[in-house]
């Protein structure tokens, strides 16, 4: 590429700063400015970045500095009205959206929609799809190595199912990427009244996944799940036909069993030297200098963001969800309460089934 790449970031939480992070270390972009409504996220960035430009809106920002590159890094509800901006600049050449595209499948199927429409680039950084054990994992199981997959088992303490559910589910469905969903029931409590980034979330929460073939997926989240491994916050179980893999999240090893390493063999792929997001730029940089577009991974990130949605919605209203989800014909709550004696009308005889 003759030329950097201009770029700016809308946000300065966690988020914006990896995009920051990742912008400034790369050769191929140029880090030009930043926008924060809060004032004392502008202060930080502004020690931590100096010299590039800071202000007080993306409106502000898009008016006065418009680049070719933009990472929307807000909070899930703000990413749409945010993109839907950045695509009105007419010199935009691609975009990333931090994860979860959007707070509700509706508005991140108008966002991925709006983005094709201007065939533009874009990236959704999910961070372990980056990872070199993540890599590694994902290219064990779908060459066969524990033969066919049949279930994911995940462990995740002190989060929840949009949070950090969203980094889980996306890993799922990019296992099984031409095995989509085909329902999802959820068991959610609510007793702590947390939330967690912008979004009410569950105390304690349990999320059932099957997709079209049956392969199942069974995810606890919540604010005190016990974990168990010694030490470890997450885990992750990929149960095969012969044999398993189990590891850590953002731990760069894994622990592999199956016919050839039936003991099991703990594995600690050397990690990338550039980080995820950074990673997820390259990619980007390199769409837009081929003039291609792969929308692969928004469109797996939506399907990841719709079992999220399915599972709340499936929660709410004692019903299994099934896809692709239509929230205008969901089923009304049932007034059929399991384990109450039978009152002797409607329902179906289970003894003749």
């Amino acid at each position: 590429m003759s030329a950097k790449l201009s770029a700016s970031v809308v946000g300065g939480g966690s988020g914006g700063r990896l995009s920051l992070d990742a912008l400034q270390a790369s050769s191929r972009y140029e880090l030009v400015a930043a926008a924060d409504i809060s004032p004392q996220a502008l202060k930080l960035l502004s020690a931590r970045y100096p010299g590039i430009r800071l202000y007080p809106s993306h409106e502000a920002m898009f008016s006065d500095c418009p680049t070719d590159v933009v990472c929307v890094s807000t909070w899930p509800p703000t990413h749409l009205p945010v993109a839907l901006d950045a695509l009105a600049l007419s010199g935009l050449r691609g975009l990333l959206c931090e994860k979860p595209l959007a707070d509700t499948v509706r508005s991140g199927h108008h966002l991925l929609e709006a983005i094709k429409a201007r065939g533009l680039p874009m990236v959704v950084p999910h961070g372990l799809l980056k990872a070199r054990h993540g890599e590694e994992i994902i290219t064990r199981v779908r060459s066969g190595e524990i033969g066919h997959l049949d279930l994911v088992e995940i462990q995740c303490n002190r989060w929840d199912i949009i949070n950090a559910g969203i980094h889980w589910l996306d890993f799922f469905v990019n296992l099984l990427p031409d095995d989509p969903p085909a329902w999802v029931m959820a068991a959610i409590e609510t007793s702590t009244q947390t939330y967690r980034d912008g979004m009410q979330v569950e105390t304690t929460a349990v999320t059932y996944v099957q997709t079209d073939s049956g392969v199942r997926c069974v995810m606890h989240t919540g604010d005190d799940v016990q974990i168990r491994r010694p030490g470890k916050e997450f885990l992750l179980r990929l149960v095969g036909s012969s044999g398993q893999i189990e590891f850590w999240a953002w731990e760069s090893a894994f622990l592999l069993r199956n016919p050839q390493h039936p003991d099991g063999a703990l594995i600690k792929p050397v990690p990338h030297a550039e980080g995820g997001h950074q990673r997820y730029l390259e990619q980007l940089a390199d769409q837009i200098q081929a003039g291609e577009t792969d929308y692969t991974y928004g469109e797996l990130s939506l399907r990841a963001l719709e079992i999220c949605q399915g599972a709340y919605l499936s929660a709410a209203n004692r019903s299994k969800v099934t896809f692709p989800l239509n929230i205008d014909k969901l089923p009304a709550p049932p007034d059929w309460l399991p384990g109450q004696p039978y009152g002797g009308v409607g329902g179906r005889d289970g003894r003749r089934l």
